[in-house]
């Protein structure tokens, strides 16, 4: 009975504790509906809010948008405007620009045709003129028994005749004028340049040659199998020569400052008695920067001696270089002092500045510094260098017009001019060979002979002056005269000669007479004979 009641008594209070259960899981649910239903409500509030804002904004974005448009669509209706303003305007004077090229057109139609009558008119008076002059020319002929072509060639025989004539004698007049003016000033100024300057010169060529203790040397400097001679020419660019010559080494190279480092590089390794590639290599390299010290120190000793100053180094390097260069035989750089001291030395005498003359002088033949490699004359190649190097234009220009290259600014680039003939020009200066000489000697007489009324030419002086003997019946003593600066003048055209040419001409007349055979019994007859001779020069 008990376990019924403890067991009646454990149900109920299982159903109880299920019923307590299910009662707090339907608060809990509710509770949790209440819950999220709030949420939701809250979501959708927020929702509504960001919406509203969001609405809000884009208003106010398409309000400013809107705005913007406007303002450009004002402005752009401004634009349109102004521009319609301006094409009408334009249009205006389109208008008024083509009436008044109307007014122009009638007014040149009338000209036309005015002109057109006046034509008309010269036409039929030329036709009158013309029939007036055939009638007199005809009745000219008549008269004379000479046609007209024949009487207009005689004319024109006379004019160029009696021109030539009084041309020649007005040309030897305003020389002769000019000669006597300017010959004792040019003689003092050139005189007084020249005895100023004291002149060494020096010979050059492809070749030097080194001496040898013996000729055992020889067979060291080929070295086996010819290597150590192959690497000596390697290193220096120049040809070595070995050949039946006693005791002597001869190198060859058309660069003078490279046969100078193989000279000094070659007497070396004799000196040190060690030969082989690498002791090469290194005599090589301390030859080379010898040489650059001796380039240097010859361009400050001559920017010194001259008291030239404020010289690009770059222009002081190539000057240098002119030290190892010739021309004609005629070491470079001597030359350009020379030219220094003379173009200076004239204008000290005519009052121009002695500094840019000297200046000038030094660098007219700078560009033939400049290794062979580059393109163009030394001229062209002097004047892109001082050109880079700022110097003064008439430096410049002496450059160019001492080849006659361009027209002389300054005073000054005449003188450099006259100083390097000069320079060119004394006794020993320059030498060339046989063949170039007798090439010239022979162009020389050909191109005297080529002028009309020539009979001979011999050259003389060693090419230093050309004796052209003429016809006496073809040209006149005037005519002679100025067949010799005509041939002075295509000399100085067609030819490159050093110094100057002189072109002597020479006229002569020789009339010869004769006397009667002689008889005895009978007077002698007197005879004569007479011999003008005249020579121009």
């Amino acid at each position: 009975m008990n376990s019924i009641v403890i067991i009646a008594v454990g149900v109920i209070g299982l159903l109880v504790g299920f019923g307590v259960a299910y009662v707090l899981t339907r608060l809990k649910v509710k509770g949790a509906e209440q819950t999220a239903q709030a949420i939701l409500e809250r979501a959708k509030k927020a929702a509504e809010k960001m919406e509203r804002e969001a609405y809000v904004k884009a208003k106010e974005k398409l309000q400013k948008e809107k705005d913007q448009f406007l303002r450009r669509m004002k402005q752009r209706e401004e634009f349109f405007s102004r521009t319609e303003e301006k094409l009408r305007q334009r249009e205006k004077e389109l208008r008024r620009l083509k009436n008044r090229i109307q007014e122009r057109e009638s007014q040149i139609h009338k000209r036309e045709q005015e002109i057109i009558r006046w034509e008309q008119a010269v036409r039929e008076k030329e036709g009158k003129v013309e029939r007036v002059l055939q009638e007199q020319v005809e009745r000219l002929e008549k008269i004379s028994g000479v046609s007209k072509e024949e009487a207009k060639k005689m004319l024109i025989e006379n004019m160029v005749s009696v021109a030539r004539a009084e041309a020649a004698h007005t040309v030897l007049d305003i020389k002769r004028e000019a000669e006597e003016r300017a010959r004792w000033e040019a003689t003092e100024i050139m005189a007084f340049a020249i005895e100023r300057m004291a002149t060494e010169y020096t010979m050059e060529s492809t070749l030097i040659s080194v001496s040898l203790p013996n000729d055992d040397w020889k067979g060291i400097i080929i070295g086996r199998e010819g290597r150590n001679i192959k690497a000596f020419e390697a290193a220096t660019g120049v040809k070595v020569i070995v050949d039946d010559t006693p005791e002597t080494v001869v190198m060859s190279s058309f660069d003078p400052i490279k046969r100078e480092i193989a000279r000094v590089a070659m007497e070396a390794l004799i000196k040190n008695k060690n030969i082989n590639p690498r002791a090469i290599e290194a005599e090589v390299e301390r030859a080379r920067k010898i040489v650059d010290e001796s380039i240097k120190k010859a361009a400050e000793e001559t920017l010194q001696e001259l008291k030239i100053t404020n010289v690009h180094p770059e222009m002081r390097e190539y000057l240098g270089r002119l030290k190892y260069r010739t021309s004609y035989g005629q070491n470079i750089l001597q030359h350009s002092k020379e030219v220094a001291w003379l173009a200076g030395g004239m204008a000290a005498e005519l009052g121009l500045d002695v500094q840019l003359a000297r200046r000038a002088g030094l660098f007219h033949d700078i560009g033939k510094a400049v290794s062979g490699d580059s393109e163009g004359s030394h001229v062209s190649i002097g004047v892109e260098l001082a050109t880079r190097c700022g110097e003064d234009p008439v430096v410049i220009n002496s450059i160019l017009a001492h080849h006659e290259e361009a027209e002389p600014i300054s005073p000054i680039s005449v003188l450099v001019t006259a100083a390097d003939r000069i320079s060119g020009a004394r006794p020993g200066a320059r030498r060339e060979s046989l063949e170039a000489y007798a090439q010239r000697i022979t162009k020389l007489e050909e191109l005297a002979k080529s002028f009309e009324g020539v009979a001979k030419t011999y050259a003389l002086s060693a090419g230093r002056e050309i004796r052209v003997i003429i016809l006496p019946e073809k040209l006149s003593d005037a005519e002679a005269d100025l067949l010799a600066g005509d041939i002075a003048r295509k000399i100085k055209e067609t030819m490159e000669y050093p110094g100057q040419i002189k072109v002597t001409v020479i006229r002569q007349t020789i009339a010869n007479s004769f006397t009667d055979e002689f008889l005895p019994g009978k007077e002698k007859e007197k005879s004569g004979k007479k011999e003008p001779i005249a020579n121009k020069h």
